[in-house]
């Protein structure tokens, strides 16, 4: 259970730090692939590097954070 935390806690930081990293580098850049107004390669390559980390962060914190969840309410019905 403690190892479940830690990741939990390790990857929500990674995901604060990549959205904060998003804000700084690149404020006005949405990764989308037709944008109304041209942007610069590298700033839509960041932002799409960005967004990857950040969903993969978010994903890995919700699975830890569901077998947390799962492991108190089976402690819990069990009574362990």
């Amino acid at each position: 259970m403690r190892a479940a935390w830690k990741i939990f806690w390790l990857f929500v930081l990674v995901l604060a730090a990549a959205l904060g990293l998003a804000h700084q580098l690149v404020p006005d850049v949405v990764p989308v692939a037709f944008a109304e107004e041209p942007q610069p390669s590298w700033a839509v390559m960041t932002a799409f590097f960005l967004r990857a980390i950040e969903m993969i962060a978010a994903f890995v914190a919700m699975i830890a954070l569901a077998i947390i969840t799962g492991g108190l309410i089976q402690r819990r019905i069990l009574g362990r």
